[in-house]
């Protein structure tokens, strides 16, 4: 006989207990800290829960620290299953309800480690960036050493056309100029003082001897004989002269910096650059006033060539005037020393012609310091 008014509801808690851990199939100690390898890739939690009333109706809720966010849903399996795990620590927890649900307060806990594979670990990871790094710096130094040596090929196979050019003004136009200009000077020898051709006859001698002294000065330059050269800022300063400029127009050199030693090539590519327009500046321009500044700073050295004059018509100053290689020529000239040539100009205030070399290019000291 059975009173059901006698019968109590079972309110006893049901234990539950860890029982294994395995690893693709390998069981691992559950004994001391627990570290699994990395290349273990399927983990298996296998727990019970202790109730001979009905042991069928027992339901479980788990969960991983460090990996789900909650408990799981109640579940009557007895395995709990965890794949590609990433390295890290974590803590598995497992509770359990008896057959009328009561939950159990008392949580299953036990706590293990994932460990990294070698190329996870901090020395690897380390070792690769210095690797990288040491990679990008030989790559680095290949290039600029293969960038050296072809500015040198450039610099040496100029120096050698520029002397074969020399050479070759000196030992024909020069010397046939200068022959010519003997035999002219026999020739006005011979006339009389009071013939009017002898005046003309002077005229064309000194104009030859101005032509020969130009020549051999040119010779001069293709030859780079920098040992005695002037200082940027002094050949400037001494164009004016060539065109018999004293007072007329109101020109000055400004030095802005201390002044550095030049690549002997860009010296007379920023020199040549600059002539050509203070010569466009003194003939074309109808300035009242023409400055050329020289800024040697830290990182660059400036050239900047200005006037008040008229301004260059828009037409010309973008495709040129037939004829008339000035703006042409400066500019090849400038992108051969891997410069570019900016030039600013108004009928109403004038033109400025601005060449910027970065330092490495422009001063040979800091040349190596940027290749090394």
């Amino acid at each position: 006989m059975v009173d059901p008014a006698r019968l109590v509801e079972n309110s006893v808690p049901t234990p539950v207990e860890i029982q294994a851990i395995s690893a693709d199939g390998v069981q691992v100690g559950l004994q001391g800290p627990i570290r699994i390898p990395a290349s273990r890739q399927r983990i298996t939690f296998s727990y019970s829960g202790v109730s001979l009333s009905a042991p069928d109706r027992v339901k479980f809720r788990y969960m991983l620290d460090g990996f789900d966010h909650g408990w799981s849903e109640p579940l009557s399996t007895r395995d709990a299953v965890y794949n590609n795990l990433n390295p890290h620590s974590y803590q598995f927890r497992v509770i359990a309800s008896n057959a009328v649900g009561v939950w159990n307060s008392e949580q299953a806990v036990i706590a293990l480690e994932i460990e990294p594979a070698f190329w996870q670990r901090w020395w690897f990871r380390t070792a690769c960036a210095a690797a990288f790094m040491l990679a990008a710096l030989a790559f680095f130094r290949h290039r600029m050493h293969q960038m050296a040596a072809r500015l040198n090929l450039r610099v040496e196979e100029r120096l050698a056309e520029r002397t074969r050019i020399a050479q070759e003004l000196h030992d024909t136009l020069l010397q046939g100029f200068v022959s010519a200009s003997m035999q002219l000077y026999v020739a006005t020898e011979k006339i009389s003082a009071e013939s009017e051709a002898k005046a003309v006859l002077n005229r064309v001698l000194d104009l030859m001897k101005q032509v020969i002294d130009e020549g051999r000065n040119a010779v001069r330059g293709l030859r780079l004989d920098h040992g005695i050269s002037l200082s940027l800022e002094q050949a400037f300063s001494l164009i004016p002269t060539e065109f018999g400029l004293h007072d007329e127009i109101g020109f000055r050199v400004i030095v802005e910096g201390q002044p550095r030693p030049l690549h002997p090539l860009v010296r007379d590519d920023v020199y040549r650059v600059g002539r050509e327009a203070l010569v466009n500046a003194f003939r074309h321009s109808r300035a009242k006033s023409v400055e050329v500044e020289l800024e040697y700073a830290r990182h660059h050295l400036r050239l900047l060539v200005r006037d008040n004059g008229c301004g260059i018509d828009p037409l010309v100053l973008q495709s040129g005037r037939d004829g008339h290689w000035g703006l042409s020529g400066m500019r090849e000239r400038a992108e051969r020393i891997g410069v570019r040539l900016k030039v600013w100009s108004s009928s109403s205030a004038g033109t400025e012609i601005e060449l910027s070399i970065p330092a490495h290019i422009a001063f040979p000291a800091e040349a190596t310091e940027h290749r090394t």
